[in-house]
């Protein structure tokens, strides 16, 4: 099955929430359409169907087969640092995402547990000098790729499941009045 070329097989393949979620389980660690199905109570067809959008859409690596009961199963695995991942991407592509992932923050915080002291949220929309903006974004950038290289399996022992969202951009200068 073919989503297109490119830009538009990505932006097809954000098209449904739970691409996000499974590209989420796939930071963490190398799984199999059934695990995945099994993770987010999914049928394994649906899972796979899934899981060939994300691979069309340049989203997610193969990465690797195994065989199982006499079949072979592909392994998936989301590598941040891919060039679909940190390459450039044209503005409409870039605002579903954004959309995407507001949609996918609400769902997600349905489920949270605010404990004491453990929660950040920020939000604004902020004057500043051009290279303040570069270095704070660069500090965060490199925070996020910290908690990506930290992503274990679900569920591993000794690990907490947590939410981190981080969407940042230069806004537009609107004309003064």
């Amino acid at each position: 099955m073919s989503l297109g070329d490119g830009d538009k097989a990505a932006l097809r393949a954000l098209a449904h929430p739970v691409r996000l979620q499974i590209m989420s389980l796939l930071t963490g660690a190398e799984m199999t359409a059934a695990e995945v199905a099994r993770e987010l109570g999914l049928t394994h067809a649906n899972a796979s169907y899934h899981l060939r959008n994300l691979l069309s859409g340049g989203l997610i690596v193969a990465a690797g087969e195994e065989k199982i009961r006499g079949g072979v199963a592909k392994r998936y695995r989301y590598d941040v640092h891919s060039e679909p991942a940190r390459g450039p991407r044209p503005d409409e592509q870039l605002r579903a995402e954004f959309a995407a992932i507001a949609h996918e923050l609400v769902r997600r915080s349905a489920g949270a547990h605010f404990a004491e002291r453990r929660n950040l949220v920020g939000d604004g929309d902020f004057w500043v000098d051009p290279e303040v903006w570069m270095a704070i974004r660069e500090r965060i950038s490199e925070a996020v790729d910290d908690l990506h290289r930290a992503a274990r399996p679900p569920r591993t022992p000794g690990t907490v499941r947590t939410s981190t969202t981080v969407a940042m951009f230069q806004l537009r200068e609107e004309p003064a009045e």
